[in-house]
């Protein structure tokens, strides 16, 4: 708790972030997700506890030794507790997006830099913020979150909620987070999560082979919840690129309105009967969730530019260890375009030029 405090102080006296009472209560409340942490060894000792929920904490604690041992990510004691959580999310998470934009509103905090959402602790609090960017102008979206990473600050238990994750999607949620904790490059979002979801759902097909075979039923399914989320992408930069070409037409305000609520529906069917040939795709309701350009961005942050970690992939000869060292170094030696920094080197260009290639463009 002692680098969060400081965090605090060293909030308060920096000209711009005014906050310092949100910092606290999010200080406060990863105090009490810490404090309330069991060791998961301690639960499978208790020969009550349900055959489910102890297979799968045994899965997070196998899973975090495939990751630390195979994949070469910081695990250090992460995950080796558990912390039970009563509310369906640890956060509301609020996102703001221009009505005539894909670049959404971004919130700054320390460590982390520039971020484009803002979580909350209370669904009622949330809502007043989306209200308060609605009446800015802006589109919102508000969603739950149920997983975190500290980036490696703290050893991060798991919180009780994931349990109700079948097994593959929890291995995938553990690498994914541990990813996280192993490197994150402030400012940019969208490369941190987009990585680190293409490297969970990758490594869970890894984890599943070695641990099951390659053939087995998780690792089938495993290949086809990453098949799936790269598919998906496919169809959110379609839908980008076609938003763009509307924002960028110069029209008056009235016109452009009108005609992205066209798009939007069409976007929205379009989706509909895409869903039918994806797995693992519930947690997605672009069908269902009255679409506007926040919600579209909540998910291009997750699903971008997977093509280029898969080529990187290839690159590698499938040696998923070495594409994550790979992903790391091009990052920290081009911080300022990391999707960019891939794409050179799975073109075979080894260029410094920072200039955006049309595949991301964001």
């Amino acid at each position: 708790m002692i680098l969060v405090l400081l965090a605090i102080l060293g909030c308060s006296s920096l000209a711009g972030c005014s906050d310092v009472t949100y910092v606290a209560r999010a200080a406060y409340e990863e105090g009490r997700l810490l404090w309330n942490r069991t060791p998961i060894r301690d639960e499978l000792a208790n020969p009550a506890l349900p055959p489910e929920i102890r297979d799968h904490l045994e899965t997070v604690l196998k899973v975090r030794e495939f990751a630390r041992d195979r994949l070469g990510l910081n695990v250090g004691e992460a995950y080796t507790t558990v912390t039970q959580v009563e509310q369906g999310a640890v956060v509301w998470v609020v996102m703001a997006v221009p009505q005539d934009s894909l670049t959404p509103y971004s919130w700054w905090f320390p460590i982390v830099g520039s971020v484009p959402y803002r979580g909350y602790f209370s669904h009622e609090a949330a809502e007043q913020e989306a209200s308060n960017m609605e009446g800015a102008g802006y589109d919102t979206y508000i969603r739950p979150a149920i997983a975190f990473s500290s980036l490696g600050f703290f050893n991060d238990p798991l919180l009780s909620d994931l349990l109700k994750l079948n097994r593959v999607e929890l291995a995938g949620v553990i690498i994914h987070e541990l990813f996280h904790r192993t490197y994150f490059l402030p400012s940019d979002v969208m490369f941190d999560e987009s990585a680190a979801t293409y490297i969970g759902k990758r490594g869970a097909i890894d984890y599943f082979k070695a641990t099951e075979g390659p053939n087995s039923r998780d690792t089938d399914a495993a290949r086809g919840m990453l098949e799936s989320d790269s598919k998906f992408a496919h169809f959110l930069d379609a839908q980008r690129a076609r938003l763009n070409t509307l924002y960028t037409a110069n029209l008056p305000q009235d016109e452009l309105l009108k005609r992205r609520k066209v798009l939007f529906a069409e976007i929205s069917s379009d989706y509909a009967r895409q869903k039918r040939l994806l797995s693992g795709l519930d947690r997605f309701d672009l069908d269902k969730t009255p679409i506007n350009n926040a919600v579209l961005i909540d998910y291009l942050i997750y699903f971008h530019d997977f093509d280029n970690f898969a080529a990187l992939e290839r690159m590698h000869h499938g040696d998923l260890r070495a594409t994550i060292h790979s992903i790391i170094e091009l990052a920290k030696n081009n911080p300022e375009d990391p999707f960019f920094a891939i794409w050179q080197a799975t073109h075979g260009t080894h260029a410094t030029t920072t200039v955006s290639s049309p595949s991301t463009s964001r």
